[in-house]
């Protein structure tokens, strides 16, 4: 159960880095609300999720889940650069949350 919060606690993480995109420096009020709600709730259920994981192993998967899916909403929604070598480093992080989750079981 840990870590389906931790991935939970991660998604909501890609949905505050995007609506502060959109919250254009918390001048918009929708965005805004939901961006600080959505990071409210995602530092909750890490904290939740540090409860049984070990913190090292579970803030960096929550970081990297979160970072991987702002990148991946940039390059689909904003046009952002998707360079091969961009897209091998985010492939490296994949593959280190991956290891990482492999490790600690």
């Amino acid at each position: 159960m840990p870590w389906i919060i931790l991935v939970m606690a991660a998604l909501l993480e890609i949905v505050w880095g995007i609506a502060l995109k959109y919250a254009n420096g918390f001048t918009r009020l929708w965005p805004s609300v939901i961006g600080v709600t959505a990071a409210v709730i995602s530092f909750y259920m890490l904290s939740i999720a540090l409860k049984n994981l070990p913190v090292g192993t579970a803030y960096a998967i929550w970081v990297g889940i979160g970072m991987l899916g702002v990148v991946i909403v940039g390059i689909v929604v904003f046009g952002e650069s998707a360079t091969p070598l961009r897209l091998s480093f985010l492939m490296l992080i994949l593959i280190g949350i991956i290891g990482l989750r492999m490790v600690e079981g």
